[in-house]
């Protein structure tokens, strides 16, 4: 037999769904251990489940079952760890890419100007966001308190801001706004 789990289970065998069901809190358990977290433990143990009863095949005995389980489990576990470390990775490299296209000063002084000459249009708080967040690079916590607002209302008050900001460009700007546009000869029409 190989290091991979027999990919089918027949769970008409008699023993094998009570062994299985009998072993749940051990399961989870085993997992939790590893993962750190009930809720991800759960998830996991509950997605094993669902592929040991999509799965047909010829496992018929209860022992042998759980031990089966187990390996799916470990198998189940090392997926979670590839996954993780993938999004881990792909958050850094939106990072690393948001912080490259925040270096460019041109970029920066054209984006700035034109920001900076709608911010009179909104809201005030909105525009204070945009300004302390956006403009000046300041952290969302750092300005709620500031403001004296909680963070998660910051958050939610700046996506609102924002989606402001946007309706005021693409009116001040047209379909130069909404393509992106860096040459912003739109001052001309906002006159």
């Amino acid at each position: 037999m190989s290091g991979e789990p027999q990919d089918a289970i027949e769970v008409a065998g008699e023993d094998v769904l009570p062994a299985l069901v009998g072993n749940h809190r051990q399961f989870l358990g085993f997992l939790e251990r590893r993962v750190g977290s009930k809720a991800v433990a759960e998830e996991i143990l509950q997605a094993a489940f669902v592929k040991t009863l999509e799965k047909g095949g010829a496992l018929r005995d209860g022992e042998g079952a759980v031990t089966w389980f187990y390996r799916l489990l470990r198998n189940a576990l090392v997926d979670h760890y590839r996954r993780q470390a993938a999004e881990g990775r792909a958050l850094e490299r939106e990072a690393r890419e948001a912080t490259e296209a925040s270096e460019d000063p041109e970029l920066k002084s054209a984006v700035c100007a034109c920001v900076g000459e709608l911010l009179p249009t909104l809201k005030p708080e909105y525009a204070e966001l945009v300004r302390k967040v956006d403009l000046e690079e300041r952290g969302v916590p750092d300005v709620a308190k500031e403001v004296g607002i909680t963070a998660n209302n910051a958050g939610v008050r700046l996506h609102r801001a924002r989606q402001a900001l946007k309706k005021q460009l693409e009116r001040s700007c047209g379909t130069c706004a909404s393509h992106g546009c860096l040459d912003c000869s739109c001052k001309k029409s906002r006159v």
